[in-house]
């Protein structure tokens, strides 16, 4: 065992561990949280496995979900913080290539990181800092290594989004994955096709949102897992349209923008329902596109950061950087942002009221609107200074816009 110092995300949960231990119970921080401190990375949600029953963990802690109790799991809420705490457990066979069919609860540490995916997840620390590791998971940290727990076919048979994760860990640390693992992987990469949409997309937007993505899709072509994936599997020549220039993209509404833009056949609204995406993540990838088609022909001006909403703007500047690496975007956009006389229709001097009360003999209809785009538009341009009166001038300079 090597000690290590405990960070604060862990000192938060130790009272959770300490109140397991003094049930005589064990109970490790687990997985991720203990890869992420030996990586010196930011540490994300904190897990805990404990040989404690969840009934029991249940019965000790104040606010606990129930998440999954037949799998041994439960959240603990500690100080308005999740908590997951897991039983050790030994896992029956994985019918559903999801979930295990049985659960058998352990006293037994050892038991239960032997059931884990990869052995830099396989690591566990107690609450004296202590790692146990039982699989090699430093030693392939630092070899920099992604490899399974034991046999490699057996873990991706168990449940094949396994393998979409291996591709995810190497974008998000930049990771080679084990030659016997990559075998693996690609015989049972068929199995994908039955794994439901909604946790393909979860994983592979976080593939596309790793530090390394040109990695992960490395090895996304050399595995030829984007076979067995929506959209990718008739359109097989896509993988390849991706470009080199590839980076890190925060949402998968970025993803689904820049998959429409180097493949324009297949519109964002089908990615979205072929991925099962929320209407923000659509949203998104439609105002991005938007913006592009804009950008393409007028560049980067006024009109363009005025209507994109301000939410976008990073994950916009992203693309074009991807599409375009030659030019500089984000403090171009920023600058033209400050400088906006109106930073939306709210700010304008008129509205259709005023159109009707100047022009009382034309008819209401679309005119209305058309001539409120128009002033608004050249409003932002800098073209009329927002004002009634200045308005109405140019009304008069240009009567045949408002017909």
């Amino acid at each position: 065992m090597v000690r290590y110092m405990l960070s604060e995300p862990f000192e938060k949960a130790r009272p959770i561990l300490e109140k397991l231990e003094k049930h005589n119970h064990q109970a490790f921080f687990v997985g991720g949280c203990v890869r992420d401190l030996l990586l010196k990375r930011p540490i994300g949600d904190i897990d805990i496995t404990t040989s404690a029953p969840p009934t029991l963990v249940q019965q000790l802690f104040e606010k606990v979900i129930p998440v999954g109790l037949e799998h041994g799991t439960v959240i603990v809420i500690h100080k308005e913080e999740p908590y997951e705490v897991t039983t050790f457990r030994l896992d029956g066979t994985y019918s559903d290539q999801r979930h295990p069919d049985t659960v058998t609860f352990v006293n037994q540490i050892d038991k239960d990181l032997e059931r884990r995916d990869f052995t830099i997840n396989a690591l566990a620390m107690d609450l004296s800092a202590n790692i146990i590791d039982l699989f090699g998971g430093r030693r392939d940290l630092e070899l920099k290594l992604i490899k399974t727990v034991g046999n490699g076919y057996e873990r991706f048979k168990e449940d094949s989004l396994r393998i979409i994760r291996a591709l995810r860990f190497s974008s998000q640390l930049g990771f080679k994955i084990d030659y016997q693992t990559l075998i693996h992987m690609k015989e049972v990469s068929d199995d994908i096709s039955s794994l439901a949409v909604e946790r393909i997309t979860k994983e592979f937007g976080k593939l596309f949102a790793g530090e390394y993505p040109q990695v992960g899709l490395k090895y996304l072509k050399e595995t030829e897992v984007y076979k067995y994936l929506p959209i990718f599997k008739e359109n097989a020549d896509l993988i390849f349209k991706i470009p080199s220039t590839i980076r890190s993209m925060a949402t998968f509404g970025e993803v689904m923008a820049l998959f429409h833009l180097i493949y324009p056949s297949i519109s964002v609204n089908q990615w979205a329902k072929n991925y099962k995406c929320s209407n923000e993540m659509k949203n998104e990838a439609n105002a991005i596109v938007k913006a592009y088609s804009h950008y393409t022909n007028k560049g980067m001006d006024e009109w363009l950061v005025y209507k994109l909403d301000e939410k976008y703007y990073k994950g916009f500047t992203n693309i074009l950087s991807i599409l375009h690496p030659d030019e500089s975007h984000q403090n171009k956009m920023e600058d033209i942002h400050q400088k906006l006389p109106i930073q939306s229709r709210s700010e304008l001097c008129i509205n259709g009221k005023d159109l009707i009360e100047w022009f009382p003999t034309i008819s209401k209809g679309p005119w209305i609107e058309e001539t409120i785009v128009k002033i608004e538009k050249e409003t932002v341009y800098g073209n009329i200074i927002n004002s009634k009166n200045e308005v109405k001038d140019w009304i008069k300079l240009n009567p045949s816009e408002v017909d």
